[in-house]
């Protein structure tokens, strides 16, 4: 590797480097300002604080980590512009390709960190950070305690009308159980309780009705205390499950809730995408920021950096509204996740054209 190289290479990592450590702080001043009462008044220990801003910043710098790429390769890129640096590389033979050719091995670099956050530490600080954020922020989970309804099984089927997370009470359960698609029996009961201590459920106005060719036979009983071959997750189905697990959990989690027909299976399988999509972007970023920065500009700095916020601003409101899409619709995940690399990937194309001239 070249001088040229290295001296671009050691600027790209180096100014991301610093971004981070810039930003991240003030996410965490802005957080910590906005929730201090909260931990002060729950008198949470100082070790789980500590444990939760740790998670924060983990969680938080994965979630933007390509803008800040982004912004930091526009202002290192700019600042060579305006020494007119690029310039003088351009004018000593060195071609624009050649010239990109750092830029893409510090994209590969931070590629494969992000690979890294996004496979296996992103999801061990996303369970930390949203598990303190209910214990002591929120009050409660935000989890699906209405109308669950779920395939648990090849042949049964259980729903709840509502269900309790903290008290671990459900009102209205009902299930039913098939072999070759005919019914066998029907459980029901006004209230369904788990107790914690002995591992079993508790069932109220217990209702099992068999299903004969002629008569049916009914089981009545005020109060049963039985076990079920599914577990409490699966009447509390969390919304952020999914971010939560390593990538090869993830994937056992989404066959098995796909054979369970579970309804959000396109919310589980748009974090299992995002987490390939989001390397991919970091070299379409590096592209565009390149390509937007390295020509010398009238306004200087602040003409490119002003352009590259409106680029990001716009990459971020096409992967929210698609990712919301693909989450509560039939939109296919797979296309959410990469319809904004595809958008911006072709701007990365004509980009590059219009530098190279």
């Amino acid at each position: 590797m070249k001088i040229l190289d290295w001296y671009i290479l050691k600027r790209y990592l180096l100014t991301f480097a610093v971004m981070l450590l810039l930003f991240i702080p003030i996410g965490i001043t802005v957080h910590l300002a906005e929730k201090i009462g909260k931990i002060l008044e729950k008198n949470v220990p100082f070790g789980e604080v500590m444990v939760y801003f740790l998670d924060f910043t983990i969680y938080f710098a994965h979630l933007l980590f390509p803008l800040f790429l982004f912004l930091s390769v526009i202002w290192f890129t700019s600042k060579l512009a305006n020494n007119t640096e690029i310039v003088a590389f351009l004018s000593s033979g060195v071609s624009f390709s050649r010239f990109l050719r750092p830029y893409l091995i510090g994209a590969t670099i931070v590629a494969i960190i992000s690979i890294i956050l996004g496979l296996y530490l992103a999801p061990n600080a996303s369970k930390g950070f949203n598990n303190f954020k209910y214990k002591y922020l929120s009050g409660k989970k935000t989890s699906n305690t209405t109308n669950v309804l779920k395939q648990i099984n090849d042949n049964d089927i259980i729903y709840v009308t509502s269900f309790d997370t903290k008290n671990k009470t459900g009102v209205n359960f009902t299930l039913e159980h098939f072999e070759n698609n005919k019914m066998e029996y029907k459980l029901s009961a006004s209230n369904i309780r788990y107790n914690e201590k002995d591992s079993v459920f508790r069932l109220i106005n217990y209702v099992k009705r068999i299903v004969g060719d002629n008569n049916d036979i009914l089981d009545l009983e005020r109060r049963k205390d039985t076990l079920f071959n599914f577990d409490l997750e699966d009447l509390t189905p969390e919304d952020y499950i999914a971010e939560t697990l390593r990538y090869n959990e993830l994937v056992k989690f989404i066959d098995r809730e796909e054979q369970r027909g579970s309804k959000y299976i396109g919310r589980y399988k748009l974090a299992k995408y995002q987490k390939w999509s989001l390397p991919v972007s970091v070299f379409i970023l590096t592209i565009i920021a390149v390509a937007v920065s390295s020509r010398k500009r009238r306004g200087g700095m602040g003409v490119n950096l002003a352009f590259g916020i409106c680029i990001a601003m716009i990459f971020v409101f096409f992967d929210k509204i698609f990712g919301t899409l693909a989450s509560q619709s039939d939109f296919s995940p797979l296309l959410a996740v990469w319809f904004p690399n595809i958008i911006f990937g072709i701007l990365a194309i004509i980009l590059l054209r219009n530098a190279k001239r």
